[in-house]
């Protein structure tokens, strides 16, 4: 890999790919951001804009980072963007050489019914018709395994904070707060991680800072395909819905239905030279000094 590495990210202008971008241009990263309109890129020094097909900028790319999926579409768009659409964009990275695909799954494809206990990477996956996001990001993830001819790691993240008009924690779901939906057990964890951290370990496996390894807990394995989970610290929803309440005036409406308590075993990611760096305090501050702004 050459000392600045070119890496293709698509869903440049998202909350993720647009972190993602910064933080391998910070890298010293010859970024080349896909996106659907001009002009909704991210701009730091060594990311440039490409509208269109990600295959027409793949030559010569180092690495692919895919974070497209459609979240609240349809199940038929779902499947055709996330499913097929993200197969078909790392066949196109095969064929043109590029090594190394990194592909934002989702923590979300795990199984965290109450009573099981903390998970890591060989936990088990929700079976079909678990819901329309479930389901087809676990599919995207067996179609990716299937791509021979890369080294593929699929990143799993739970909830992402961070600030954004696209945020689904810091907007979206806060949006859905006030609208009335209040209801949960404040016990009930909420595994997080701020997407500045996440993109930390999406650039440094995509530049190869992450080297390869056999062993899946030392580094993705060459030519396999890999998971890893990534989180910040332990959470509850308490501390988030407690927040999101505090920011917009509004009190949660607290239940005591089974939930599931454990956590997102962080392991393998520390064993491949990633730590978090921004706390819960710091990120639910964030949270309400975004949501007081809005008000």
């Amino acid at each position: 890999m050459s000392s600045s590495p070119v890496v293709v990210v698509t869903g440049a202008n998202g909350l993720v790919g647009a972190a993602v971008c910064r933080a391998l241009a910070d890298r010293g990263a010859q970024v080349r951001a896909v996106v659907r309109r001009a002009g909704t890129a991210p701009s730091p020094a060594g990311v440039t804009e490409h509208v269109g097909d990600v295959a027409d900028v793949l030559s010569g790319a180092d690495a692919l980072v895919t974070t497209v999926h459609p979240m609240g579409s349809s199940r038929e768009v779902q499947h055709e963007v996330g499913v097929e659409g993200t197969a078909r964009q790392a066949r196109a990275a095969r064929d043109a050489g590029v090594p190394r695909l990194v592909h934002v799954s989702t923590a979300g494809v795990h199984d965290r019914s109450a009573g099981l206990g903390d998970l890591a990477e060989d936990a088990a996956l929700l079976p079909e018709g678990s819901g329309d996001y479930p389901d087809t990001k676990n599919a995207a993830d067996a179609a990716l395994a299937q791509v021979e001819g890369l080294t593929t790691v699929l990143v799993r993240p739970p909830a992402i904070a961070g600030a954004g008009s696209t945020s689904v924690w810091n907007t979206l779901r806060p949006q859905a707060f006030v609208d009335g939906d209040r209801s949960v057990n404040p016990a009930k964890s909420w595994p997080w991680v701020h997407v500045s951290d996440l993109a930390a370990l999406i650039a440094d496996v995509a530049v190869g800072a992450v080297p390869t390894s056999e062993d899946p807990e030392q580094g993705p394995v060459a030519g396999g395909t890999t998971p890893v989970l990534v989180a910040g610290e332990p959470a509850t929803w308490g501390d988030y819905l407690g927040a999101v309440g505090e920011a917009v005036g509004a009190e949660p409406e607290w239940t005591d239905e089974p939930a599931w308590t454990g956590q997102l075993r962080t392991d393998r990611a520390r064993r491949w030279g990633w730590h978090p760096q921004v706390g819960l305090d710091q990120a639910l501050t964030e949270l309400r000094e975004g949501l007081a702004d809005r008000s």
